[in-house]
């Protein structure tokens, strides 16, 4: 990728609480009830604001709006999850954590209408860590075509990989891809679901370094970005939903 895309233009840090047990949602969002039981049934909860989301307080391009979580100073992660409340499709990507991967991740996603963004990271012993904010938007980022829906040429590009792969601080490798995909929702008339589902990270020893369930609520042709704890080069490998292979290899 000669030209790397910035994810973060005009965003906005929100810090949510300091560490207290999930009795109230601090962000007052009407759908948390409803992530709650999704996603943390019979679970600890713990709002936290070392679990960092930033993301632009006004979605200028509800197809795609960049994000960033960020996790500081909690130990023996193993699981971050991006939800957004009330989207139609509320999970955005889960992914492994370890020691090869830190728990930072960038993306971009869909949005619906105004919404909670946020990331929950899971310790060893089941805890769930959260954090966010809120994101407004004039809506229908979900229920309209991707672009490639009206692209002759889309087939021929399905599954092209763009990345960068460079040095960081303290050993830590920063990866960069570009994944092309419509990513569409099914929730358009007549255009069924047709997303990207399954991302591996993999070290030139075909070692996995995180793998990552990706939802159609991502945006078409996925950016995503990583920090990772490992030197040379990465493969990538996945599939969609209707079992076609992405595959690519970046050098440092």
């Amino acid at each position: 990728m000669n030209k790397l895309i910035c994810l973060m233009a005009g965003v906005c840090l929100c810090l949510v609480g300091v560490a207290h047990a999930a009795t109230e949602d601090p962000m007052r969002s009407p759908g948390w009830r409803i992530i709650e039981q999704r996603f943390f049934a019979d679970q600890t909860v713990v709002f936290d604001d070392r679990v960092q989301v930033l993301a632009p307080q006004s979605a200028e391009d509800t197809f795609a709006v960049p994000g960033f979580v960020r996790v500081d100073g909690i130990e023996d992660i193993e699981r971050l999850v991006v939800i957004t409340d009330l989207n139609p499709i509320q999970r955005v990507l889960e992914m492994d954590i370890n020691d090869a991967v830190k728990p930072a991740v960038g993306f971009r996603f869909k949005v619906q209408q105004r919404t909670p963004v946020r990331a929950a990271v899971q310790t060893s012993d089941g805890t769930w860590y959260l954090g966010g904010t809120w994101v407004d938007a004039a809506g229908g980022g979900c229920t309209a075509p991707s672009t490639a829906s009206a692209d002759p040429d889309w087939a021929n590009r399905l599954g092209e990989v763009d990345a960068a792969l460079w040095a960081r601080d303290d050993g830590i490798q920063r990866l960069k891809t570009r994944l092309v995909h419509p990513m569409d929702t099914g929730l358009v008339d007549n255009i069924p679901a047709f997303y990207l589902e399954t991302l591996e990270l993999l070290d030139e020893k075909g070692d996995v370094l995180t793998s990552l369930s990706i939802q159609a609520a991502m945006s078409e042709n996925p950016v995503l970005s990583f920090d990772l704890a490992v030197d040379g080069p990465v493969r990538l490998q996945g599939r969609d939903n209707q079992g076609n292979r992405i595959r690519g290899m970046v050098e440092p």
